[in-house]
């Protein structure tokens, strides 16, 4: 049996960015570029004003104070949106507001409130601490030709603020992956059958909630495929409406029981099996291989098992499609806040809360099947498989389930 980190570095040498198309702006967020992207003019295009007031020049103001005041011939008004068509003399100025483009000869723009109006087309100025101040230069923030994102960036609010800045209305972006998810068992259902699952009689399908959720959240389309019975012909039937996915994953049926068909419908159907079982708890059932040339991914059917495995494996496969070239959260050194006694010698991953002083605690109970030690936990506590205990005050790696950081190798 692999490592989790050999495990997870074989299903990434298998998944490859799904191929770039042109997409609206408006359409991008979230996705990632497939190429540089350079600025096709000087953002911003013109020397403008930062503030509404009088554009000047700083020989003109530099000296102005309330003992020393200095008048200037107000020439034009120039608001946002229009272009001045006087040049600045000495002894000028021109009324001009945010955005607008400075004149010719202007080096200053006199805030409104260091100035006092004057009689017929004339101001006051009584401050002179803006001179050669207030003004937006052209080029400052962007120059034409300038690369400003970077294939492998991911579109966020900013990004997609800058690309509009510069007319780029179609970046070409990898797309979002369509991920086919299928739980299997007769005795899960789903909610319209509630009347049985509060009567005892079955069990709620709750891991097509968590995958379509955890999918959603890293970036996929979800695909619910329903629940297939523990039969052959319904596990096909189920699979072949994942023709159009890009990733398959399915969950339970991939242990040994005599009622695991998953890894026999998929052997059938002419996978190219990769990995089955690895060294871990929880998760050791799981598998991977390619259908028809595309991913598949055979996770346990445990809730908690579900979680922590989609985490580890299908999370970055995900990324890795939409384009990320960093697919796996780091992990983070944590100090251990109780004793932990453990049972095989697998690598542990332990529901867990680390608080901002880095301290982690178990969430509780850490059966396979206990979903609310998830629904607590902030973290996955990593302990190596050589520890069969761990003493409060040691240690450890934690990959935290929130951390916006990622690197471009598995840590775990």
């Amino acid at each position: 049996m692999l490592t989790p980190t050999e495990a997870a570095r074989l299903i990434l040498e298998h998944v490859a960015p799904l191929p770039a198309a042109r997409r609206p702006l408006r359409e991008a967020l979230d996705l990632v570029l497939a190429e540089d992207v350079a600025s096709p003019i000087d953002l911003p295009g013109w020397d403008n004003s930062a503030m509404d007031g009088y554009a000047a020049r700083a020989a003109d103001v530099a000296t102005a104070s309330p003992e020393r005041k200095v008048t200037l011939a107000v020439i034009e008004t120039v608001p946002a949106g229009r272009f001045p068509t006087r040049p600045l003399g000495p002894g000028q100025a021109t009324r001009i507001f945010t955005g607008a483009p400075l004149p010719t000869g202007a080096d200053t723009v006199v805030r409104q409130e260091d100035t006092e109006a004057a009689e017929g087309s004339s101001v006051t100025v009584v401050a002179g601490r803006d001179a050669r101040k207030n003004v937006r230069y052209r080029g400052e923030d962007i120059r034409q030709g300038a690369v400003v994102l970077t294939a492998g960036t991911a579109l966020g609010p900013a990004q997609l603020g800058v690309l509009a800045s510069i007319a780029h209305g179609r970046p070409l972006v990898h797309p979002p992956p369509r991920v086919a998810f299928l739980g299997s068992g007769d005795e899960i259902v789903d909610l319209d059958r509630s009347d049985e699952i509060l009567a005892g009689q079955k069990i709620a399908t709750s891991n097509s909630y968590t995958l379509l959720g955890m999918i959603r959240r890293a970036g996929g389309i979800p695909m619910d495929l329903g629940v297939a019975r523990d039969t052959k012909e319904s596990l096909r039937e189920h699979l072949a409406a994942a023709k159009d996915a890009d990733l398959l994953v399915t969950t339970a049926g991939v242990s040994v029981g005599e009622h695991d068909f998953v890894r026999d419908v998929l052997t059938e159907l002419g996978c190219d099996m990769k990995l089955w079982r690895i060294r871990m708890r929880p998760g050791a059932p799981l598998g991977f291989g390619l259908l028809g040339g595309k991913p598949w991914i055979g996770l346990p059917g445990n809730p908690v098992s579900t979680m922590v495995t989609f985490e580890l494996f299908v999370r970055p496969a995900i990324r890795r499609m939409l384009g990320h070239p960093l697919p796996f959260r780091r992990t983070v050194a944590v100090c251990v806040g109780e004793s932990i006694t453990l049972g095989p010698k697998l690598r542990h991953f332990l529901r867990a809360v680390v608080t901002p002083d880095l301290t982690a605690r178990l969430t509780g109970p850490q059966g396979s099947g206990i979903l609310t030690s998830m629904a607590r936990a902030n973290a996955l506590l990593i302990v190596p498989e050589d520890r069969a205990t761990v003493a409060a005050g040691e240690t450890l790696a934690a990959l935290v389930l929130d951390d916006p950081h990622h690197v471009a190798e598995a840590p775990f």
